[in-house]
């Protein structure tokens, strides 16, 4: 088994599974760098392709995933200027892992929300 347990803030902050995946496996990360697989796209497209997120967070979250080096954010000073995002190799490579898991959640939605409700009856 991988090594999940952190005794301290310390480990925590220190333990790549808890660094990375916190930072990727997120509502809007995911679907954001899901939303650039098929290319670069303008944030205004990037908005209408996740759709429900504000744009303080898709700001935030475009920020965070620039930081970690899964997308790049250029600008054309125009006029107009315009401003795009394109995911780097380590971007698509997560992309990658994450198609599996969009299928698998797509696939089994259905015993999800079945599960759900047969617990929330019990409960």
């Amino acid at each position: 088994m991988l090594q999940v347990t952190a005794l301290t803030v310390e480990e925590g902050k220190l333990c790549p599974i808890r660094n990375v995946l916190s930072n990727v496996f997120g509502k809007w990360q995911s679907l954001i760098l899901l939303s650039l697989e098929d290319g670069p796209l303008r944030f205004s497209a990037v908005k209408r392709t996740v759709g429900d997120i504000t744009q303080r967070v898709l700001t935030e979250n475009l920020r965070a995933l620039e930081r970690d080096g899964y997308l790049t954010r250029t600008v054309d000073p125009g006029p107009p200027v315009a401003v795009s995002y394109e995911l780097t190799g380590p971007g698509k490579d997560l992309v990658e892992v994450l198609k599996p898991i969009v299928s698998w959640a797509s696939e089994n939605f259905d015993q999800v929300v079945a599960a759900r409700k047969s617990y929330d009856a019990r409960a």
